[in-house]
């Protein structure tokens, strides 16, 4: 259904396997013996997003579609280094100041924490060594360190997380991000102009035009983060104007995703012990 833009030509099946391989790629396509071989040597990727209105304009699964065309193309690119594959995305994130709105299914925060912990804790003790988590929605963020640091507290595995866009904020910036808006933002220009890449269909017009897009709502890049009851509401379900997004921008929004996020997952790869055992025995010394 998206269309790759990592490499213009490349077919979808090789997103299924990786960059010139014949290796799934996908985690929910292979057996139980071939995930082994990933558990052993590789890196399993989790891609988490959400289930929520974005604006009048964007689908409410906006944030779970970038999560995963990001985590799929960085995961084919580095196919051919090490073993890899991809987990089906969770498409249900913290999203409660979304709920006003209509179109959110949300979990508590709470609740979103327990399931990432029961998920990592069922592959470590699946003797998965490596977990990356590629996140798409800004309200995961916080929360998605908190798994990493506990599971592998916990459970002796290493754990990377990272939300894309805030992973490639430098290169993103560099590209002109900040000039049309808020980095991500919610369903404004950033957001935009990354579906309209991924699949135009999808962005119902005329979209909004806002001027004077100061609205620092759920921002995470401030010393100090300050949140007001019914400041959302006040957003009308956007952060600055959808109208200055484009197809282009996009592309290259997620060209710049894609690489940081295959760069950050071959950096923890390497950096990752290959210690002998299983991680709950690593985790006991």
């Amino acid at each position: 259904m998206f269309r790759d833009l990592t490499q213009p030509a490349r077919s979808r099946s090789s997103i299924r396997r990786g960059v010139g391989s014949s290796v799934r790629l996908l985690f929910a396509e292979l057996t139980r013996d071939e995930s082994r071989t990933i558990a052993r040597d590789g890196l399993l990727v989790l891609p988490v997003g959400a289930t929520e209105q974005h604006g009048p304009h964007l689908p409410v699964g906006t944030d779970s579609i970038g999560a995963e065309h990001v985590a799929r193309s960085a995961a084919a690119t580095v196919a051919d280094r090490f073993p890899v594959a991809v987990a089906p995305t969770l498409w249900y994130g913290s999203s409660p100041h979304h709920i006003p709105f209509g179109g959110t299914m949300s979990l508590t925060a709470g609740t979103f924490l327990s399931v990432l912990m029961d998920l990592g804790r069922s592959i470590a003790r699946a003797s998965f060594r490596r977990l990356f988590i590629v996140n798409g929605h800004g309200g995961n963020h916080e929360l998605i360190g908190l798994a990493a640091r506990d599971l592998a507290l916990e459970e002796g595995m290493d754990v990377a997380a990272c939300s894309w866009w805030h992973l490639a904020a430098e290169g993103l910036a560099a590209a002109g991000a900040r000039e049309i808006g808020r980095l991500p933002g919610h369903a404004g220009a950033f957001e935009t102009s990354v579906v309209l890449a991924l699949e135009p269909s999808l962005v119902r017009n005329p979209r909004p035009h806002r001027p004077g897009w100061v609205s620092s709502v759920g921002s995470i890049d401030v010393p100090v983060r300050v949140e007001r009851p019914g400041s959302w509401e006040a957003t009308d379900g956007f952060t600055d104007s959808p109208a200055a997004a484009s197809e282009e921008l996009g592309q290259t929004f997620l060209k710049i995703g894609i690489e940081s996020v295959a760069a950050a997952m071959i950096d923890f790869h390497e950096g990752s012990p290959s210690a002998e055992g299983t991680p709950d025995e690593r985790k006991r010394t």
